[in-house]
């Protein structure tokens, strides 16, 4: 496992962005990082490709410093009330109802808003829950802890540590162990479901629903590990310019 690798990550601000604590009688006005070749990593965006929610990542440090349950209710509340989540939701209605999977929400544009409302009721539960309520619950952090390249590792090594994150995560007081935010908080997500996927109640829907709900998170963190590299190309190939840089005071 990947765990024993140095994960962690400096706690966000009250709106759930990493921030960085300086040391005592140290300069606040410089970031404070106990691996050099993390001082030359910019922060993680707050959207991969532009669009989707990315405000749980942080890049790994060798101090862990857990945050707190109201910072973890933020992260959750993000990502789950986001705009485009309400695309993604759309996306998935739209195949349902060319597949006319949940037979009975019908078709036309009462079908259509049907499945809108829940499969983005899905999404936003299963943050909710992942992100928010079990860690808080069960004292885990629901950050994703970015390796990036400063730190090495192959290809397959980053992308197999990204994708297991599904089950390995932080604790408050800073060990690891399995991720149970992640099973536990979509399983209650898909219990929760069945009120409005009259369809899909059998165990086996159930169960296929938990193995997709949990593997789509583990493929976005793969996205969210690789897209700094990807970036770069991304605008090179859109001819995107580079964000401004903010303002000095």
């Amino acid at each position: 496992m990947t765990e024993n690798i140095a994960q962690q990550a400096n706690p966000p601000s009250s709106d759930g962005t990493a921030t960085t604590k300086p040391a005592d009688g140290a300069d606040a006005t410089k970031p404070q990082t106990q691996n050099p070749a993390a001082d030359t990593e910019a922060p993680p965006d707050k959207r991969v490709l532009g669009v989707l929610p990315n405000y749980r990542t942080a890049n790994a440090t060798d101090q862990y410093t857990p945050i707190s349950t109201k910072q973890k209710l933020i992260i959750a509340c993000k990502d789950s009330f986001d705009y485009p989540l309400v695309l993604l939701g759309g996306g998935l209605a739209g195949i349902s109802q060319l597949s006319d999977s949940d037979p009975s929400y019908g078709q036309g544009v009462k079908g259509y808003a049907k499945r809108l409302g829940a499969y983005y009721g899905d999404e936003a539960l299963g943050n909710m829950f992942t992100e928010g309520f079990m860690p808080a619950l069960l004292h885990e952090d629901p950050r994703y802890f970015r390796v990036g390249p400063q730190r090495g590792g192959s290809f397959g090594h980053r992308t197999w540590y990204a994708f297991s994150r599904i089950f390995v995560t932080h604790t408050d007081a800073g060990g690891t162990r399995f991720n149970y935010s992640e099973w536990v908080g979509n399983a209650i997500g898909v219990a929760i479901s069945n009120t409005y996927h009259p369809d899909t109640v059998d165990w086996r829907d159930n169960a296929y629903k938990l193995l997709e709900q949990c593997a789509t998170d583990g493929v976005s963190q793969i996205l969210k590990e690789f897209w700094p590299d990807m970036k770069p190309y991304v605008r090179k190939f859109f001819h995107m310019k580079p964000a401004a840089p903010p303002a000095s005071d």
